[in-house]
């Protein structure tokens, strides 16, 4: 059972290619300037210099060759341009700095709530825009998978930031169909997508279901981290682990509509949902140690900025230490 239902979230712009998609709510266009203004100065001054020391291209491409000269590395001796000119030359290579990084964004109900400074939604367009931000000033390209319990919509990467501000209206202003959560079949529709190794955010609360839902999951994310570079984002809100005492009240599951009377008085329910969120939550926090996959928490009750700053600058000890 989830948390209680919060505020209904303003009204959003219909999908492209749905009609109105040329009126866009002015409460949403002052959303979207002030997140593009924030996170654009974030990713220049707090994050600068820090992705492109974490993020490194994914191989090597050839540039020139040169003569050979006494020290250079035999094994990069071009035998065909030697054997052409009578003289001995070497390939040089260079570093190919540009990437592709992806966005799995979960946009199912679920993400509508939050109890303190924002919803997880817009804490998820937030970070979205900001791991865009720092990915095009370090010269790569972003996509886009927006997942409820189907793939609502796919953004293709590219360049410029005409395209991410594009990405953070998808997130901030998109309209699910689905209102479920299926992360499965969005870290498949990732894989499909970005056809070579890629970084690729997971922006969600990971309520990942249970049963045949949740085995998917697992399968799917193992499957994905042995091809792509994954980052777990997870959104929490402090009422996610804590029911307040506020007596009787009627508690909603966003994502099914059911709904449930719950005595919060009652110490015993109260440390019952506790323990039953610690244990899932848990449950996800093992997952991704055994597949080796960075995991980030980011809570709705405090800044986003500091965590991601930690987690870039973990990568990059492990960077330098070569681990």
């Amino acid at each position: 059972m989830a948390p209680p239902r919060p505020a209904p979230a303003p009204k959003t712009p219909p999908k492209e290619g749905q009609g109105g998609q040329g009126r866009v709510p002015k409460e949403l266009l002052a959303a979207l300037r002030q997140i593009e203004i924030h996170t654009s100065r974030l990713a220049t001054d707090a994050l600068a210099g820090t992705y492109t020391s974490v993020f490194r291209g994914q191989g090597i491409a050839f540039r020139e060759v040169r003569p050979y000269q006494p020290g250079d590395d035999v094994r990069q001796i071009d035998w065909n341009v030697s054997a052409r000119t009578g003289e001995t030359f070497i390939k040089l290579f260079t570093e190919e700095r540009e990437m592709t990084v992806m966005l799995l964004v979960d946009v199912s109900a679920s993400e509508h709530f939050g109890t303190q400074l924002k919803t997880k939604g817009r804490l998820a367009a937030e970070i979205a825009a900001l791991v865009a931000f720092s990915a095009i000033k370090g010269g790569d390209r972003v996509g886009l998978v927006m997942v409820s319990d189907r793939v609502e919509r796919i953004v293709p990467p590219r360049k410029g930031e005409k395209h991410v501000l594009r990405v953070t209206r998808e997130v901030l202003g998109g309209v699910p169909t689905g209102r479920g959560t299926d992360l499965a079949v969005g870290v498949e529709a990732l894989s499909r997508l970005a056809k070579r190794r890629s970084v690729a955010f997971v922006i969600s609360d990971f309520f990942a279901g249970h049963g045949r839902k949740r085995a998917a999951f697992e399968r799917a994310i193992a499957l994905a981290s042995a091809k792509h570079d994954l980052i777990a984002v997870e959104l929490v809100d402090p009422r996610d682990d804590e029911l307040p005492d506020i007596g009787l009240a009627t508690l909603e599951d966003l994502e099914t509509g059911e709904e449930a009377i719950v005595d919060t008085s009652d110490r015993g329910v109260r440390d019952y949902y506790t323990a039953v969120s610690r244990k899932r939550r848990k449950g996800i926090r093992d997952l991704f140690r055994k597949l080796a996959i960075d995991h980030v928490v980011v809570r709705t009750d405090g800044s986003y900025v500091k965590p991601i700053r930690d987690l870039f600058a973990r990568r990059a000890r492990r960077a330098r230490s070569g681990r």
